[in-house]
């Protein structure tokens, strides 16, 4: 002990003498607005609290020439907060790379006008608001402006058209308005931007004429973006002047008039003009030899036969043209286009035959048809990918049974993921992705990359998507194999989007250097994608870095100084050494804990650690379940996920259970097992799967769980389980989930988001009683943080709220999300995801409102239901599920909301919502009024005193109430625990 003692006075003295001799390299002036920019910030990178000089440490992020910061690039960092006015201290700053950090708020700073060398502005997937500061026309150096994905609203600002030197101005995905601006008398515009050849301004809300006065000869334009706005009046003439275009893209807008001359465009590779007003012939396109991509969809063209450049364009990969009132023969020559992947021309009045010979493109995967005019169709040996027409006389009675006219039956195959099966069977923990470079679980640094116009529409080409990775693996400094690529799939906008995991070269981190690099690569462009996938944007998630949690505090120079003297070092040294012997206790007695974490559940004076007791959850030995599961036969497997196996057992009393046991390397620590237990204990509800007990023994640890019978709902939806679901079945099943939903988000206690609400989620019981399970895994949210959760997602792609890809948060509302797709699920049978298309954008583009029977949704109904004589509530079924599937979280329901509107669906129709298959239980969130109060006042008194209240009469009282509807009133818990809080 002597000489540790020594030698941390040693270690003090000279770390002390050496601090104090030390002198700070960073100019006084950038050191203070540093920190002023530090004071604001939460989770700043640990090496910023280490010194005071942000050059000579240095601080990582930071990047400096001689005593001066030069650049900030801090992406994907997790910051939280504002970027205040001292950001206009750092005068000599180059270049400001804050992206994908969503928790950086509020206005962007007039005073960053002050940053006169300031090259590149790089603030994308941020939560910035307010206005675009016009100051920003006055930075002369600025070359790069990347705004997007944000919340800026108000007008462009005219005066960016003095910046003679920008080449890239991203203002996409925010809620910007009014016209856009050009040079009047004296004030600047846009046209003035010579140099600049990206103009991304899509998905705002910007209005007015597109000026003719923006376009000219001399600009050098290569991606022009306004589609998702509000614009008006005619495409202007001077947009045929900008020969160097490559992508076009002004759909989803209002345009008018007839489109002017643009065929000497010879560059452009995609066209899109779809969903405008645009009126006159359909347009001429026969000099645009590049053309990979057009849509002109959704217009009202003079009616017209087919261009003659429909089988000229030889670079064309998919042909876009709904409801464009084209008419006559279908020209038999475009199908023999070589690179031609997708032709959709349905809606229109093409009559006659449909030939797809022998000649036809060996990359054609989708033909759509539907509701045109054809008589007859002559199809090749070489062709048998999905045709579609459904709708024409072709598919008269006689030949309805052909499989081109049942949309439903059409079959493609799944989109590209990156393959793992060199791997074999490897479970991560849920943090933790399985790299497909090392076959070990590792914590990837992940996002989401989107292609704004990519020239290809077959998701399937693994050649394709393979290039891809291994351009991103090289230009991003990778390794081979360290890219996966899941789920790729085209978005409502038409863009193809799909989820990115990089992986480390080694070990299971990345470090914060690397994320920088990284996301500064994507965020200011300088990775380039193959030419085919167009322009892109990414927007990252937070990383875990490993040194998240062991911040430190910094000490001020005068403290540290001040330790070098001898009675300040010895009362110190002293300290350290009380401790040193208070912390070795303490881990003590944090080693007794985990080795024996039940060790508090056992009754007085008796060691608990190998049969623990509790209330609700019966523990069971090793070899007890060893011998219920035949010792853990695989015949006995009745399922498998992330967690591990789950088995199907009899236990000692004859009891049919599943027990979920974890694989190595997904186990939780003693502590948290026991925690989930006592939460999965408290937790019952007829709607909800019930825990039987427990094993933590022999390093294992098994939940095991009551037997339900008849499998999942995907099962029953896909025919796998023999069970045939009737409509009122399908709104009975839902009604019970929704139940056993709501009952976790208002009368759990502490309150519990689910997280994964899916259809393999939700098993059916005895007369397919609707049970949700795998919520033992959920995030617990507490009083002060219900409606917020952190970002450690569960969730399922296809179920996923969209607001989580922007706020990196799940809250209740996202549940609700998940439960709608679950809806969407019962009417059609469909996987959320199925041939790379999203069932809720389906759903939402196929609703006719004015189909008073089926509200335009027949074709895509489970034909189980599909010919269903009365739908029940189908109306307001739907109109509620795309309520639960409301992009903004603010616009959907709770769901106790939803439970009342089933219930009403159901009551309409004289049907009792207290049946077998969708029973209330003592915990539904219909009850008399007199047992309301009864448990909701024993959960406030729970809440609020220290002493427990007996569960064992809140539980008889749950399972001895008998509800009458008549009698019944709805009354949320939260406001009702509320009023009576402030009563007692």
């Amino acid at each position: 002990m002597a000489a540790a003692t020594t030698g941390v006075l040693l270690l003090l003295v000279c770390f002390g003498g050496g601090l104090g001799l030390s002198s700070g390299s960073t100019d006084p002036q950038d050191v203070a607005a540093l920190r002023s920019l530090k004071d604001l910030w939460e989770n700043t990178p640990p090496s910023w609290d280490r010194s005071d000089d942000p050059c000579g440490a240095p601080w990582e992020g930071v990047f400096c020439q001689g005593s001066r910061i030069t650049a900030l690039k801090l992406s994907t960092m997790g910051l939280k907060g504002t970027l205040s006015g001292d950001i206009g201290q750092l005068t000599e700053l180059q270049s400001l790379d804050l992206s994908f950090n969503s928790d950086l708020r509020g206005p962007l700073n007039p005073n960053i006008e002050n940053l006169k060398q300031l090259s590149t502005l790089i603030l994308a997937g941020c939560s910035f608001s307010g206005n675009i500061p016009a100051e920003l026309g006055n930075l002369p150096n600025l070359s790069y402006i990347a705004l997007n994905s944000n919340k800026f609203s108000g007008n462009i600002p005219a005066s960016l058209g003095n910046l003679k030197e920008l080449y890239w101005l991203d203002l996409a995905d925010n809620q910007l308005t009014g016209s856009i601006p050009v040079t009047k008398k004296k004030d600047p515009g846009l046209d003035q931007l010579l140099h600049t050849k990206h103009f991304h301004f899509n998905k705002n809300k910007l209005s007015g004429p597109i000026p003719d006065k923006l376009f000219s000869a001399n600009m050098s334009l290569i991606h022009l973006l306004l589609d998702g706005n509000q614009l008006t009046g005619a495409i202007p003439e001077s947009l045929g002047l900008v020969q160097s275009l490559e992508v076009l893209r002004l759909d989803k807008n209002f345009l008018t008039g007839a489109v002017p001359s643009i065929n000497n465009l010879s560059k452009v590779s995609e066209l899109n003009l779809a969903n405008n007003k645009l009126t006159g012939s359909v347009p001429d396109l026969t000099g645009m030899d590049s053309l990979n991509y057009v849509d002109l969809s959704n217009n009202t063209f003079d009616p017209s036969e087919a261009p003659e450049w429909l089988s000229k364009l030889q670079s064309l990969t998919a042909l876009v043209i709904e409801s464009g009132r084209l008419q006559g023969e279908v020209p038999q020559d475009l199908f023999s286009i070589p690179g031609l992947q997708q032709v959709i021309l349905n809606n229109n009045k093409f009559n006659g035959t449909l030939t797809l010979g022998d000649s036809i493109s060996q990359q054609l995967q989708v033909v759509n048809f539907q509701n045109n005019d054809l008589t007859s169709v002559t199809l090749g040996a070489n062709y048998n990918n999905t045709l579609i027409l459904v709708g024409n006389p072709v598919c008269s009675a006689q030949l309805s049974d052909m499989l081109y006219c049942r949309v439903q039956q059409q079959r493609v195959s799944a989109p590209y993921s990156t393959s793992t099966a060199k791997c074999g069977p490897v479970f991560c923990p849920p943090d933790q992705s399985l790299s497909p470079q090392t076959c070990s679980c590792a914590y990837p640094y992940q996002g989401l990359l989107v292609f704004r116009a990519p020239f290809f529409r077959d998701l399937t080409n693994n050649t394709v998507f393979q290039l891809l990775e291994m351009s991103l693996w090289t230009k991003l400094g990778l390794t081979p194999g360290s890219v996966f690529i899941e789920n790729p799939v085209f978005n409502t906008d038409s863009y193809l989007e799909m989820q990115l995991k990089l992986f480390p070269s080694s070990g299971m981190y990345f470090n914060r250097s690397e994320i920088m690099r990284i996301g500064f690569d994507l965020s200011n462009q300088t990775y380039k994608p193959p030419k085919m996938f167009g322009p892109y944007y990414f927007l990252g998630s937070q990383y875990p870095f490993l040194d998240a949690a062991g911040r430190g505090s910094s000490l001020s120079k005068g403290v540290i100084v001040g330790i070098a003297i001898g009675s300040v070092i010895l009362v110190i040294l002293l300290g350290m050494l009380g401790l040193y012997a208070f912390r070795q206790k303490k881990r003590a007695q944090k080693a007794m804990e985990l080795s024996k974490p039940f060790a508090s559940w056992a009754p007085s004076g008796t060691d608990s650690g190998g049969a623990p007791q509790l209330k609700g959850a019966r523990w069971f030995s090793y070899d007890d379940l060893k011998k219920s599961t035949n010792n853990f036969s695989e015949s006995n497997v009745i399922g498998s996920g992330g967690y591990g196996k789950v088995y199907k057992g009899i236990i000692a009393n004859g009891q049919t259970v599943a027990i979920k046991r974890s694989q190595r390397g997904s186990m939780q620590g003693g502590l948290e097992f026991k925690t989930e237990i006592e939460l999965l204990s408290r937790v019952h509800h007829k709607n909800l799967v019930g825990l039987v007990g427990f094993c933590f023994e022999e390093g294992e640890q098994m939940l095991v769980y009551e037997f339900v019978p008849n499998g999942t709902l995907r099962e029953s939806l896909s025919g796998q389980s023999g069970i045939q679901l009737d409509w009122k079945k399908r709104l009975r099943i839902a009604l019970g989930s929704a139940r056993g939903l709501a009952y976790l988000h208002e009368l759990a206690d502490p309150p519990i988001i689910h997280r994964d609400v899916k259809s393999t989620n939700i098993l059916l019981g005895e007369n397919l009683t609707a049970k949700v399970a795998d919520f033992g895994l959920s995030k617990l949210v507490s009083d002060s943080d219900k409606g917020h959760v952190s970002t450690q997602v569960k969730g399922t792609l296809g179920y996923l709220d969209p607001e989580y890809y922007m706020s990196q948060q799940l809250t209740e509302k996202s549940d609700v999300y998940s439960f709608g797709v679950v809806m969407l699920e019962l009417i059609t049978s469909r996987l959320p995801i199925e041939k790379g298309k999203y069932i809720v954008r389906e759903v939402r583009m196929a609703l006719d409102v004015k189909d008073e029977e089926y509200y335009g949704l027949k074709e895509k109904m489970d034909p189980l239901i599909q010919n269903t004589t009365h739908l029940t509530g189908f109306h307001r079924y739907i109109d509620l599920a795309m309520q639960c599937v409301e992009e903004a979280a603010s616009d959907r329901p709770t769901m106790s909301d939803v439970v009342k509107e089933i219930e009403m669906i159901l009551h309409v129709d004289g049907l009792n919502t207290n049946s077998t298959s969708a029973s209330s239980s003592a915990t539904d969130l219909y009850m008399p009024r007199v047992v309301i109060v009864t448990l909701t006042t024993i959960q406030c008194l729970k809440r609020r005193s220290a002493a427990m209240l007996s569960t064992t009469v809140e539980t008889q009282y749950q399972q001895n109430l008998n509800p009458s509807s008549r009698n019944s009133i709805y009354l949320p818990f939260s406001s009702l625990c509320c009023y009576l809080t402030n009563i007692l």
